[in-house]
């Protein structure tokens, strides 16, 4: 059983390690790139040089007789959901496990939507849908959210990308901004799925990778397991041949889901287990912006 004091000192180091984050270049990248539905009339106030004269209210202006100008507001209201592989290939990691970095980048999205006032939800998916929150707001509720997934054992270790992204197509019944995160390490076979949901919202995936999944360094025979089917093999890392047709499979993979996803027009952001998320979300949002 997890003990609730360690998992409330994870949510807060999380929260402590991302705000710093998103007080920086995350909120006001996250901010420019993702728009709200629209603007609103705030209030009227004097005119002061430099102010657009294209915003003088005339009536106002007539009735003062002191030129006024209108102010608005962003009206934002806008939706995450963040889709969460929690399959067992994400424990992998040579300096730190996939999902740990996921979780990271993901706690880092919450809090910039939580600070640009955005409704959070989040869906943690294997080969079916383990949990679900609706997308609300406010930072306790980021931090409900963070909590279920430090706390999450799923027992079901494969992945099904494609029901996860068939349920959040019923669940998000208005315009939503939608993350995958993910190793995306199972079969492209959920091409369907990101078609349907990419019409009506904006996807973004998140990939999970780890530097000695795609390059087996040289050290002998060693046994290896599927973390998700639990299969066995002994493999002689030392044989050049297994080495580069291994290689050959993971760039061919790679590939194929950058081909898929450009495709859909859907943003992939590679994250690397152990790198500085800030790192790869400020190469996502300044290539996005221009």
């Amino acid at each position: 059983m997890t003990d609730t004091k360690d998992i409330l000192k994870r949510v807060k180091k999380l929260e402590i390690k991302s705000r710093m984050l998103v007080e920086g270049l995350i909120s006001g990248a996250y901010h420019s790139v993702f728009k709200g539905r629209g603007i609103e009339f705030s209030e009227v106030r004097e005119y002061v040089p430099g102010d657009d004269i294209r915003a003088i209210d005339w009536n106002v202006t007539a009735r003062m007789n002191l030129p006024y100008v209108k102010e608005f507001i962003e009206e934002r209201d806008l939706i995450v959901y963040i889709l969460f592989d929690a399959s067992a290939s994400g424990n992998f990691g040579s300096s730190k496990e996939k999902k740990e970095s996921g979780i990271e980048l993901a706690a880092s999205l919450m809090f910039a939507a939580q600070r640009n006032n955005d409704n959070v939800g989040l869906v943690i998916f294997t080969d079916r849908v383990e949990s679900f929150i609706p997308a609300r707001k406010g930072r306790r509720h980021v931090l409900r959210l963070l909590s279920l997934l430090l706390q999450s054992k799923t027992l079901n270790k494969g992945t099904d990308i494609g029901k996860a992204l068939g349920f959040i197509r019923k669940i998000a019944k208005k315009k939503s901004i939608i993350f995958i995160v993910s190793d995306f390490i199972a079969d492209i076979n959920y091409r369907k799925e990101l078609q349907m949901l990419k019409s009506r919202h904006d996807v973004i995936a998140v990939g999970l990778t780890d530097l000695h999944e795609s390059d087996i360094p040289d050290v002998g025979y060693i046994e290896i397991e599927d973390e998700e089917t639990g299969e066995q093999i002994v493999v002689n890392t030392s044989d050049r041949e297994f080495r580069k047709r291994y290689r050959s499979i993971m760039q061919r993979h790679a590939n194929a889901l950058k081909r898929t996803m450009s495709g859909l027009g859907i943003g992939l952001v590679p994250l690397i287990s152990g790198e500085d998320f800030q790192m790869a979300l400020g190469r996502y949002f300044k290539g996005r912006a221009t």
